[in-house]
């Protein structure tokens, strides 16, 4: 079984004002920000609150084309008119999700300069790298798995088996 690490309600507000005030200071002021379904959903809520930029979302964890392809190409065009979009997620793990949302919106004729990805909690040795996040994690020491507040009302069954997904990221 996984380490289960809580991330309580404070840190993930603290979390939150904190990517706000880096975005506020690179002076790259997005159109829009992207929950990135389901994880970034809840951060994005809360960091367009922080931020008074309107939100918008897809969902990638669904694997519905109606709810993340075909709103990634449109998405994409938006870049295209000067648009500018930071897509949010709770954690950059493996680099998997921002790996397949900049595949497809490069596909679909994104603008690079005018995306931007933002998360809380960012692994130094994932795939990707983010423009703004709170804290970082090595995944070769840290084994945790993240419990975001919004995930403490699921049963630790079904938390350990998302944990579960993506095996050698917690081995």
């Amino acid at each position: 079984m996984p380490t289960l690490t809580p991330v309580e309600q404070a840190e993930f507000l603290t979390a939150v004002h904190y990517v706000a005030a880096r975005v506020k200071e690179s002076g790259w002021e997005p159109t829009f920000i992207i929950g990135v379904g389901r994880g970034g959903l809840t951060p994005a809520v809360y960091l367009s609150h922080a931020t008074n930029i309107p939100m918008l979302s897809v969902d990638y964890s669904s694997n519905v084309p109606d709810f993340a392809a075909e709103l990634l190409v449109k998405l994409a065009k938006r870049t295209q008119t000067g648009e500018r979009l930071l897509f949010v997620d709770d954690i950059n793990d493996s680099g998997g999700t921002i790996t397949h949302l900049r595949t497809e919106l490069a596909s679909a004729g994104a603008v690079a300069e005018n995306i931007r990805f933002g998360v809380l909690i960012d692994n130094t040795i994932s795939a990707e790298r983010v423009d703004y996040r709170f804290r970082t994690i090595d995944r070769s020491q840290n084994k945790d798995w993240f419990v975001f507040p919004w995930e403490k009302v699921s049963t630790v069954d079904k938390i350990v088996e998302d944990s579960e997904v993506v095996p050698e990221r917690l081995a």
